[in-house]
C-alpha cells in the first residue's frame, strides 16, 4: 500500500506559521498579565487542608466567600468527588507565610459546619509549606529545566552534526520554549495553580515535542544524503516535512483523543488534579505538533540558508 505523500511548500509559508505562533503567544501573555499566575503553596508557601463533606452539595465559590468573611483570609477551594462513591472532599489552600495551627484547622471545619448547617465537615489531613522552602523548591525546578534544555541541546548537536547540529539544537530548544510558554498561559488563563502538576505537564511536553522534532531532523539528514550536496536546502526541508506530516498529525491526534477522554472523565467526576494535568496537556500536544512541524524546521532552514549566503559572500571577497 502506497503511503500518502503531501506536496506542500512549508518554507514558502513560514511567515504565516510564525505569525500564528506569535499571535497565540502574545494573546496568552496579555491574558496572563491581566489574570496573573496563581502559585500553589508548594512554591509560594502556606497551608493546605482537606476536609470530607457529608450532607449534600457544596460550591467552591461559596466556601471561598465564607472563609473570607469569617476569617478575613483569602483561600483557594477545590471540591472533589469520588469515582466509585458520592463521597466529597474539600481542599482549602491558604497562600502566604502564616500556616494554620491544629486548633485553627479544626475551627475552620467547625465554622463551615455551623454556616452550612446541612453539611458536616471533618478534617482529613493538612500540610504547610514555609515560603522560603517553597521559593527554594521553585528555584530547583528552574535549574532542572535549564539542565534538561542544555542536555537536549548537546544531544541534538552531536547527533545532527553533519547537517548543522548546533543550529538544529537551538531551533529545537526554541520550539520547546514555545510549547512551554503556551502551556503556562493555559494554566494562568484557566485559573490553574502553578504547582507540581505544572512541572509534570512541562516535562511531558518537553519529551513529546522533542521526539517529533528529532524524527523530522532524522528525515532531513537522510534526504540530504540521498539528494546530494547540490540539492537546495529548501527542497530537502519541504520533502522531509511532507514525508513526516502524516506521521506527525496521526501521532498527535491519537495522543490528543486519549487525553481528551481522560479530561472528560475527570470533569464528569470533578477530579481537579487530573483536569489540571489533562487540560494544559491537550493544548501542549497541539502546540508541540505545530512547533515540531512548522516552527523549528523553518527556523533551522532560515539559519542554514543565511549561513550559506554568508560563506558565499566571504568566498567571493577572497
Amino acid at each position: 500500500m502506497n503511503k500518502k505523500i503531501f506536496n506542500l511548500d512549508f518554507y514558502k509559508r513560514k511567515n504565516v506559521f510564525f505569525l500564528i505562533s506569535v499571535a497565540v503567544i502574545v494573546v496568552g501573555i496579555l491574558a496572563s498579565v491581566i489574570i496573573k499566575p496563581k502559585l500553589d503553596i508548594q512554591f509560594a508557601g502556606g497551608a493546605m487542608i482537606r476536609y470530607s463533606v457529608e450532607g449534600g452539595e457544596v460550591s467552591a465559590e461559596a466556601l471561598e466567600d465564607t472563609i473570607k468573611t469569617e476569617f478575613n483570609r483569602d483561600a483557594s477551594v477545590t471540591v472533589n468527588e469520588g469515582i466509585n462513591s458520592n463521597a466529597k472532599s474539600v481542599t482549602v489552600s491558604f497562600a502566604g507565610n502564616d500556616s494554620l495551627s491544629p486548633d485553627e484547622q479544626t475551627k475552620v471545619a467547625e465554622t463551615l459546619t455551623t454556616v452550612y448547617d446541612d453539611l458536616t465537615f471533618t478534617l482529613l489531613e493538612s500540610n504547610s509549606v514555609d515560603a522560603t522552602m517553597g521559593a527554594k523548591f521553585f528555584q530547583k525546578c528552574l535549574v532542572c529545566f535549564a539542565l534538561t534544555t542544555i542536555l537536549m541541546l548537546v544531544y541534538i548537536t552531536l547527533r545532527f552534526r553533519k547537517i548543522g547540529g548546533f543550529s538544529a539544537g537551538i531551533t529545537a530548544v526554541i520550539a520547546l520554549l514555545h510549547d512551554v510558554l503556551i502551556s503556562f498561559c493555559v494554566f494562568v488563563v484557566f485559573g490553574l495553580s502553578i504547582n507540581d502538576i505544572f512541572i509534570g505537564v512541562v516535562l511531558t511536553i518537553l519529551g513529546y515535542s522533542i521526539n517529533s522534532t528529532i524524527v523530522i531532523y532524522d528525515r532531513v539528514r537522510e534526504n540530504k544524503r540521498k539528494l546530494g550536496p547540490k540539492a537546495e536546502l529548501t527542497d530537502v526541508m519541504n520533502l522531509s516535512l511532507n514525508q513526516t506530516l502524516g506521521r506527525t498529525i496521526c501521532t498527535s491526534l491519537t495522543t490528543f483523543l486519549a487525553i481528551l477522554v481522560v479530561l472528560i472523565v475527570a470533569m464528569v467526576y470533578n477530579i481537579s488534579s487530573v483536569v489540571s494535568f489533562a487540560l494544559p496537556m491537550l493544548v501542549g500536544v497541539v502546540a508541540g505538533c505545530f512547533s515540531s512541524q512548522f516552527i523549528a524546521p523553518n527556523i533551522f532552514a532560515m539559519w542554514q540558508i543565511h549561513k550559506q549566503k554568508r560563506l558565499a559572500a566571504a568566498s567571493s571577497k577572497r
